[in-house]
């Protein structure tokens, strides 16, 4: 090898030298690796955080309709809110009134329009008399037995008994869910063509038997 041919080798070699360095500087730098790795991590951990907020309104909305059950059985239970007896001041023969009263129990965090208390499609009332308290039923009544169906309300009625009388006060509503990405897929009340629910159905019952008031 010439010496001509030696100098054009350590100028190669000298030429890639600051080159391989750079490469090996870019390795061993972490300079905005933070922010690289946040970005990446930014989508499920925002979708984490709100859908644990969602779930948590949604159990306080769950707990105010299981409330607004609980004082309004009790005041049928007492004769605060009678059915077909008569009694202008106490009776509540149009199950629009009955929901209107519910709508005001839960109105701190659930509006209705009146569009909804005369036509639901969110919230449904369900109050009627039984013989004993074994009658009263304990699933909810779906469209179909099948795995995946939606609610039927078209079983429902308002129809409670006077004093000493055995009633279910049971009312469902439908809360909207956004990022809550779970309880779709774990829930077996969906809509009639089989599509994932967007809302989670809230449902709250009482039953009792009603004091023998005069």
């Amino acid at each position: 090898m010439t010496s001509h041919d030696i100098d054009r080798h350590h100028q190669a070699e000298n030429s890639r030298r600051p080159r391989f360095r750079l490469w090996r500087k870019l390795a061993r730098s972490k300079d905005g690796a933070a922010a690289i790795e946040f970005a990446i991590l930014a989508i499920p951990y925002f979708m984490i955080i709100f859908a644990i907020i969602e779930t948590f309104v949604a159990f306080a909305a769950e707990q105010l309709v299981t409330n607004a059950v609980n004082t309004l059985g009790r005041q049928l239970r007492t004769g605060q809110i009678t059915y077909q007896m008569n009694r202008p001041d106490t009776d509540m023969n149009d199950v629009t009134k009955f929901r209107r009263a519910f709508c005001e129990e839960v109105s701190i965090m659930i509006q209705c329009s009146e569009a909804e208390i005369s036509t639901p499609s969110k919230l449904y009332i369900d109050a009627r008399t039984f013989a004993s308290f074994a009658a009263i039923p304990k699933s909810i009544p779906r469209k179909s037995t099948a795995a995946y169906a939606d609610i039927d309300p078209t079983s429902f009625k308002f129809t409670p008994g006077g004093p000493s009388t055995i009633n279910m006060l049971r009312a469902y509503y439908r809360w909207q869910v956004i990022t809550d990405l779970v309880r779709p897929y774990i829930t077996t009340i969906r809509p009639s063509d089989g599509s994932l629910p967007s809302d989670f159905l809230i449902v709250a019952t009482t039953a009792f038997q009603n004091e023998n008031y005069p």
